[in-house]
């Protein structure tokens, strides 16, 4: 049985949050300047140097990415052999978000109450997703995640039927009605199968892929590779100026779903796609 404190994972989480917030991922920055090369249209070139001048100017003077500094999603896996000392996980990553909430002086974006819209002033409560893995290992996968971006996914129940066809049709329709206002160049994250509540977490899992890292499945691979195609044809461009750069990746996760239906969740990142890993 191996002993972890706490207190580290509330330390790891404050400096993840405060790491994604201030500083564009490397690997992000790459994705960007190979998209402004590719990029067709000046507008949308244009739009591409000042994502990455923000960057430069943010990780310099020690200023947010965006001003939403978003809501904190964290991705566990914790081991089976692992034990934590003075504490809970969960408790522990909540007072890493508060901590980084008030040291790195993120903006109040959660939470609110969905009625009176009263807000609990710490970033908290972050969504936590927990996998019970083999082993004695922590690794935490902290993502900053925008309203813009998140309020642009979309669920729907489509009838076996549809098949990949009708798949595909429904996920290019949310980029076209919505990705525009979810900061593009973006990251897409495709759910399928399941049941009504997974399939969203499928498309949240799926986000947290390395960028640009197609399925293990070839069938799923050959589908992201045609769904990015499409959405690139639609013209939207980065940060919707029109162009031909609308996303960097579309990944696609997906388990068994009832012989009578077929589940569908598309979830988005915007281009700044603010997550870091942990391993403890």
């Amino acid at each position: 049985m191996r002993e972890i404190e706490a207190s580290e994972i509330t330390a790891a989480v404050a400096s993840a949050l405060k790491q994604i917030n201030y500083h564009i991922d490397p690997e992000m920055q790459r994705q960007l300047e190979a998209a402004k090369e590719r990029e067709s249209s000046p507008l949308g070139r244009q739009a591409i140097e000042l994502l990455l001048e923000n960057a430069q100017h943010a990780s310099a003077g020690f200023h947010p990415l965006c001003q939403d500094t978003g809501l904190s999603v964290v991705q566990v896996e914790l081991g089976q052999d692992v034990h934590i000392q003075n504490g809970d996980v969960s408790e522990a990553i909540q007072a890493g978000v508060r901590q980084a909430t008030q040291e790195a002086r993120l903006r109040h974006s959660v939470s609110v109450h969905p009625i009176t819209r009263g807000n609990t002033g710490d970033n908290t409560p972050a969504i936590i997703h927990f996998n019970i893995v083999p082993g004695k290992g922590l690794k935490l996968i902290v993502m900053a995640k925008g309203g813009g971006c998140e309020n642009a996914s979309a669920l729907c129940m489509l009838p076996p039927a549809a098949g990949q066809a009708g798949i595909a049709e429904f996920v290019v329709q949310t980029i076209q009605a919505n990705g525009a206002s979810a900061c593009p160049p973006l990251i897409i994250g495709v759910g399928l199968g399941g049941n009504f509540e997974t399939a969203p977490a499928l498309a949240k899992r799926a986000l947290f892929r390395p960028v640009g890292t197609p399925s293990a499945d070839p069938v799923l691979a050959e589908l992201e590779k045609q769904l990015l195609e499409r959405i690139n044809h639609l013209g939207i461009g980065p940060q919707g100026w029109g162009g031909t750069v609308t996303a960097l990746s579309v990944a696609v996760e997906a388990m068994p779903c009832h012989i009578a239906s077929m589940p569908v969740a598309v979830n988005l990142e915007c281009h700044s796609h603010r997550m870091l890993e942990v391993k403890l």
